[in-house]
């Protein structure tokens, strides 16, 4: 028997995904953050097809993780999975460098055509009116556009809204190039996500003590890799120009390739095809099935594209698959499993289904929070006014520092059988996805109709989500995967990334609800944006209570149908 070369007491092959998930995450939350607020200021799409396009392309990032574990699980491996969906992820984010000059607002006055732009990027960006004159800022009221040195550009010092006319002139070379990039991470987090989880498993035998271990310090590397990208990305995109963020991104990815390729012996083989004979064998001319494969995912990269283009498409096939998906499993529950093994996935499913209305309020970190704390919060900290997208750190930090207590304080509490049961944890976790909004609500309430938000209040909602993601996130998954039958773990889980995806579609969809008035890229009705940021975010607070309120009633209902499983 061949001993095995550990590093801390655990096989040595943990650090090598350690570092190689660490920055597949840099990359990606790098890149998130950064998403909404370029496509509103660099390309001048309105918030409202932003953030809707934000939510098809992170649901797709999670449904298509089902093709890409399928596809290693069969023929692959988990290890040429992730080397391709590496290698993918690394032409997406550097092709998000690639920003041209993006598209240009154009006003145009008697005949006379005028371009609006910004001064910067990000929240503290002002518009500016250009003429051949000179360059002048601008302001809005209700009724007319204000411009305070109207000498300089040749214009009266007011102008009505209904004398002149907006236009968008966009490069649709780069705007297209931004669709692949998009398409590529799609793929590649497709290949890469669920399978560099699944050689973590492998590196420990059944019954190893260390695997819960090994998933916690890889957790780690997951949550530091997000840490560290919404700062330095946030900050070099913000500050210096979006195609250093995003170029800081492709690079995170590159070395976490070039990682992961120099070290792949560390793994010992736990992550190889299943069959090479079978992944060898040719199918017609001179494709075999490994290379079928590879030509699978460029297919979800065309398939990805064409979504993305067209994002009010994404609807209305996600929507259709989570109904086959729910029927195909309430299905097999009824027609190949009785007694206990029908009642624990009839409890799965509802953990499936139960995540919905977390993640959808959640992930309006990325959308809807990320442009109201770029536009409508103080963000003015020791002198230094944060850039938006930088916040987004705060999930991952407090993931450090809260996690290990939480976890703690599960144990301390089953010792005392007091430990709540995962669906009344579950209740707990949603409704601290509505009291996270509501608090943010009371904020927004507390500094006036025009006033800025305190950013004590974005410290608040973050901490407050990241307490109800401990409560739902790892309980969820765990639980799934204790509960569902071990011939069909795999179709579960693929059940649970669909699901996550159709949240993350509905979190979109509820940040379109939000959108605000822009010109050039910048709000200019600041009242009217914080009043649709308060209804929007009440109304979302008191429905997931609601939610929370009737997931409660039926927690002991679900406790009974995991037959033990808890």
């Amino acid at each position: 028997m061949v001993s095995e070369t550990t590093i801390m007491g655990h096989p040595r092959g943990l650090v090598i995904l350690f570092l190689t998930e660490m920055w597949e995450r840099f990359s990606y939350y790098g890149m998130r953050g950064l998403l909404v607020i370029y496509l509103t200021q660099h390309f001048l799409f309105s918030d409202e097809k932003s953030t809707v396009l934000y939510g098809a392309y992170t649901s797709l990032v999670y449904v298509m993780t089902i093709i890409g574990g399928a596809l290693a699980d069969r023929y692959l491996g988990a290890r040429k999975a992730v080397t391709f969906g590496a290698i993918l992820l690394v032409i997406g984010h550097f092709g998000m460098s690639f920003e041209g000059n993006g598209s240009k607002q154009i006003l145009t006055l008697d005949g006379v055509q005028y371009e609006i732009v910004l001064d910067a990027r990000g929240g503290d960006a002002r518009q500016q009116i250009v003429s051949d004159n000179g360059v002048s800022y601008i302001n809005f009221n209700a009724s007319d556009m204000l411009i305070e040195n109207p000498e300089s550009v040749g214009l009266p010092e007011s102008i009505s809204r209904d004398s002149y006319t907006m236009s968008v002139v966009t490069e649709e070379v780069y705007l297209n190039i931004l669709y692949l990039s998009l398409a590529f991470i799609i793929a590649g987090v497709g290949f890469l996500k669920a399978n560099i989880s699944t050689i973590v498993g492998s590196l420990y035998g059944f019954g190893d003590k260390r695997r819960d271990s090994g998933f916690t310090i890889f957790y780690m590397g997951i949550n530091l890799g997000a840490f560290l990208a919404s700062i330095f990305c946030g900050y070099l995109g913000i500050v210096h120009g979006w195609k250093y963020g995003f170029g800081l991104a492709g690079i995170g990815m590159f070395i976490g390739l070039a990682i992961f390729l120099s070290f792949q012996h560390w793994l010992d083989g736990k992550a190889e095809p299943p069959s090479i004979e079978r992944l060898k064998t040719k199918l017609f001319w001179f494709i075999n099935i490994e290379w079928a494969c590879y030509l699978v995912g460029l297919v979800i990269i065309a398939v990805s594209m064409l979504l993305v283009m067209n994002e009010e498409l994404v609807g209305g096939i996600l929507g259709p698959l989570g109904i086959i998906m729910f029927l195909t499993l309430l299905y097999y529950s009824f027609a190949q499993l009785q007694g206990d093994e029908r009642s624990r996935m009839l409890a799965a499913m509802y953990f499936i289904l139960a995540q919905i209305p977390f993640w959808a309020l959640f992930e309006q970190a990325g959308s809807s929070l990320n442009l109201f704390t770029a536009r409508l919060v103080d963000r003015e900290i020791f002198g230094w006014s944060v850039p938006g997208p930088v916040f987004q750190s705060l999930n991952a930090g407090y993931i450090f520092i809260f996690a290990p207590m939480v976890a703690w304080l599960w144990v301390w509490l089953s010792k005392r059988n007091l430990n709540p049961s995962t669906p009344v944890k579950f209740a707990v976790g949603v409704a601290m996805a509505g009291l996270g909004f509501l608090s943010l609500v009371a904020g927004m309430k507390g500094s006036g109709v025009i006033g800025m938000t305190p950013v004590i209040f974005i410290f608040l909602i973050y901490w407050i989500h990241t307490m109800g993601e401990l409560m739902v996130s790892p309980v969820g998954l765990s639980a799934v995967t204790k509960l569902a039958p071990t011939r069909i773990v795999g179709m579960t889980m693929g059940a649970w990334f669909l699901y996550s995806g159709l949240s993350n579609l509905l979190a979109g969809l509820i940040a379109s609800t939000t959108g605000a008035e822009t010109i050039g890229g910048q709000m200019t009705d600041v009242a009217a944006a914080k009043a649709g940021y308060i209804a929007v975010y009440t109304q979302v607070g008191y429905i997931a209570l609601g939610i929370s309120v009737l997931m409660l009633i039926m927690a002991p209902m679900i406790t009974k149908m995991m037959r033990g499983a808890d």
